[in-house]
């Protein structure tokens, strides 16, 4: 994948028939770029929708927002990651902070799915990020060392060398606040020192987003930021034109 690596995540939003629509009216206003990757995780009954929708068009990435962190059984309404690959995804989501603070995602849990992932030959893109509480406590680094340290834990270096990271500080998720370019630099820094001690220097190439109120007034100067290697966007991607001109910074 190209950088800047530009990610909509759409959450519980858009169902097929709207998301026809909205990749209809999004490629109308997307000029085709051959200079970054641009990717889409919507809801899994939405996958084929977008799918079809983008079926010549091989510069554009897929992936689900979740998986679970067993590869088969009796777990309704779950999917695997079997199933992921089986239906078109080549990423997938792991550790996002809803996943992690409204359905209580354990630090083990994701290093079991993005071990599924990549068993299964897909990408991990592993979300971590702190909670106000503890950036105010001065914890920032120490919370998402610590996640990115589990979500790895299971992998081998080579696993490592091509998975994602999303730096996605809760506090500014879905609230209007973002992190500095300065802020999100720093910890986007911290990590990839951290990674270069597991991984070597394949760390410099590895991709690392930032998630967190972005939108088309500060998407340009995030990914201007040292180490910001794009962007992992939420309710500014549910909105075709501007989800194209976000693409387009």
């Amino acid at each position: 994948m190209l950088k800047p690596i530009l990610a909509a995540n759409w959450k519980m939003n858009h169902g097929p028939t709207d998301a026809r629509a909205f990749m209809r009216n999004f490629l109308a206003h997307y000029r085709r770029d051959n200079d970054r990757t641009v990717a889409f995780f919507p809801p899994s009954i939405t996958l084929a929708a977008v799918q079809q929708a983008l079926a010549d068009r091989h510069e554009f990435v897929l992936g689900v927002q979740n998986i679970h962190h067993e590869a088969s059984g009796a777990f309704t309404g779950e999917i695997s990651a079997g199933m992921a690959r089986d239906a078109g995804a080549r990423l997938v989501l792991v550790g996002h902070s809803e996943r992690r603070h409204v359905f209580g995602e354990t630090d083990e849990q994701t290093a079991l799915k993005c071990e599924l992932v990549c068993k299964a030959g897909l990408v991990p893109m592993l979300c971590v990020g702190e909670k106000l509480e503890e950036r105010e406590a001065g914890q920032t680094e120490q919370v998402v060392l610590r996640q990115l340290d589990a979500g790895i834990s299971r992998l081998e270096p080579t696993n490592v060398a091509t998975m994602l990271i999303a730096y996605e500080p809760v506090w500014a998720i879905g609230t209007g606040r973002t992190a500095t370019p300065q802020d999100a630099s720093a910890v986007h820094a911290a990590i990839r020192r951290h990674l270069r001690e597991r991984i070597g220097e394949r760390a410099a190439v590895l991709p690392i987003l930032y998630g967190g109120s972005v939108n088309r007034g500060n998407a340009r100067l995030l990914l201007a930021a040292p180490d910001v290697d794009g962007l992992l966007v939420g309710g500014a991607s549910l909105d075709a034109g501007n989800w194209a001109a976000i693409c387009q910074e």
